[in-house]
């Protein structure tokens, strides 16, 4: 296990609150404080394994299993509600930008991530010529490089 940072309780926005309980709801999903103190850490810390999001959710709640925070990961995931992206060699991370297709800046040397939005203009690489007749509705780009801190 690795050491999770240090992040102290912060205060919750009661409309940030009441917007998580809606999407929820408009899933089907129960609104539960567990749920709720998961969608607040993913947002809260964007692109946090789920190791990490066990701590903080454990600091602001209390008791919380690992397993809980997977399954609840993984509800989130399959609703929409939060994007799980897993860079090579990293473990899945987790964030609450969803539905923009926007890709990822990965630092190879401390695995730093920042949000990088969707190419525009001329994007060959992009455009599937040979789509196999899939419906493309998403392209996920990795860009890898050593961020200011790793290059020194």
């Amino acid at each position: 296990m690795t050491d999770a940072p240090e992040h102290p309780p912060r205060a919750h926005d009661a409309t940030e609150e009441q917007a998580f309980e809606e999407q929820l709801r408009s899933c089907g999903l129960q609104v539960t404080a567990q749920r709720l103190a998961i969608m607040q850490a993913v947002t809260a810390s964007p692109h946090a394994t789920a190791e990490e999001l066990t701590e903080i959710v454990r600091n602001e709640i209390g008791s919380i299993s690992r397993q809980a925070v997977y399954d609840t990961l993984g509800a989130l995931a399959d609703n929409r509600l939060i994007r799980r992206i897993q860079p090579t060699g990293s473990p899945a991370r987790f964030e609450d930008r969803v539905g923009d297709n926007h890709h990822h800046l990965v630092c190879r040397g401390c695995g730093l991530i920042f949000d990088i939005d969707c190419a525009v203009g001329s994007t060959p690489c992009l455009d599937a010529k040979a789509d196999h007749g899939f419906e493309i509705d998403e392209a996920e780009v990795v860009y890898w490089g050593r961020c200011p801190d790793c290059q020194g």
